[in-house]
């Protein structure tokens, strides 16, 4: 990779949620190797001139599932991950530069990222999903047997079972653990409010990954699984819409970090028979949908870490940067883009390295026609408003003028 140097820019400080202007940055392959308010010399370098547009690091969503259709009715795996590297090149065109897969993803897509193979956001995966019998991830209805449970997902019962699971999942080179410990919309046979794993199980799982150096994801909805979850050493806690004070407080205390994901409970409540999908899941998604902008400003309120996260899973992926349109409604852009940014860094264990334009950081970085700290419909449209793409050094997209 050789050297770039981009010129006539404002840049924007996530940590402080201020814009800088007049800044010139460097990249030299991957890295960003100087960001300077005075003139930069760079012989040999590829100049750029982006005309005064407003520069930010690329956008972490902590929470996808690239490998949605081969979640869904069997079909065959090839054509399962040829879907998934256009989700992932999609993904990566909204501006999207680092996604974690939380269910559906091994590591043979993070290693086809890696190559070049697929276009899309540097990519940290989960593997399958450990579920237990009839919990959130156990897909198959009252007339299935064992075998016709679908990919994503894994049903273990008692913690010999769920250690083993781990082990297994880190066998294949995951990144981290996911864990339902609570009911789902879109699972059929548990509900919602439901408390699932027992503690032993739960533990089983948090110390067999930190044994490894590797951390746990637990689906969670309800203030009972999320304190359960994050006193068993769970490290994420994924939706966390029906959260009061008293988890709150035991995610502060524990350093827990929280991704919720509005996206699903808006699309399914308000468009779910447009999308075709069953009647208990339209109706399971009304709880969260009405319950979830609370829960976030429950935690901020206690000092807990928000992360970013989308979980388009069976509902529109194109609307991927529409969670920030919800999360409008109950933080400031500047909240949110922190959220999507430094914070997700802070999730996938890259700080300092992705989700801010500082030196020595990774070339992750986007222009935008307008200022996200107004307006963050300027991130929606599929990219429509971002003409400059840079993902760990490289130029996707370059409609600059």
């Amino acid at each position: 990779m050789s050297r770039l140097l981009l010129r006539h820019l404002d840049l924007i400080d996530v940590r402080a949620g201020q814009l800088l202007p007049d800044r010139e940055i460097l990249i030299d392959g991957r890295e960003i190797v100087a960001v300077s308010d005075e003139r930069i010399s760079a012989d040999g370098a590829t100049v750029l001139d982006l005309g005064g547009r407003i520069v930010l690091p690329g956008l972490v969503d902590c929470h996808v599932h690239i490998n949605v259709a081969a979640m869904g009715p069997p079909i065959l795996p090839s054509l399962g991950a040829a879907l998934a590297s256009v989700e992932l090149r999609e993904m990566l065109l909204r501006g999207f530069t680092t996604a974690r897969d939380v269910a559906g993803a091994d590591a043979g897509f993070r290693v086809a990222v890696e190559r070049g193979i697929f276009l899309g956001p540097r990519l940290f995966v989960s593997g399958d999903a450990l579920t237990q019998t009839g919990g959130h991830g156990d897909s198959r209805g009252p007339a299935e047997n064992q075998d016709q449970q679908r990919v994503g997902s894994v049903i273990v019962d008692g913690a010999d079972a769920v250690r083993k699971a781990v082990r297994e999942n880190l066998r294949r080179g995951v990144d981290h653990i996911k864990l339902m410990v609570s009911g789902g919309i879109s699972s059929p046979s548990d509900p919602l409010e439901g408390v699932q794993f027992t503690e032993a199980e739960i533990r089983a799982a948090t110390e067999t990954a930190a044994s490894a150096g590797k951390y746990v994801a637990a689906h969670a909805y309800t203030d009972e699984a999320v304190y359960r979850a994050v006193d068993c050493g769970v490290r994420t806690i994924e939706h966390g819409s029906l959260i009061s004070d008293r988890a709150a407080k035991k995610m502060a205390e524990a350093g827990a970090i929280l991704v919720p994901t509005l996206s699903p409970y808006y699309w399914v409540a308000t468009k779910g028979e447009e999308l075709g999908l069953p009647s208990y899941h339209i109706e399971k998604a009304k709880i969260p949908y009405e319950a979830t902008g609370k829960a976030i400003e429950i935690a901020r309120r206690h000092g807990v870490t928000v992360a970013y996260g989308t979980d388009l899973y069976k509902t529109p992926h194109e609307q991927q940067a529409y969670e920030f349109i919800l999360r409008a409604e109950v933080e400031t852009p500047a909240e949110t883009l922190r959220s999507a940014t430094v914070v997700g860094a802070e999730v996938v264990g890259l700080q300092g390295k992705v989700g801010e334009i500082v030196r020595g950081a990774f070339a992750d970085l986007l222009a935008v026609d307008g200022n996200p700290l107004e307006d963050l419909s300027l991130l929606q449209d599929q990219g429509a408003h971002i003409p400059l793409i840079v993902s760990d050094g490289r130029i996707v997209k370059n409609e600059l003028p």
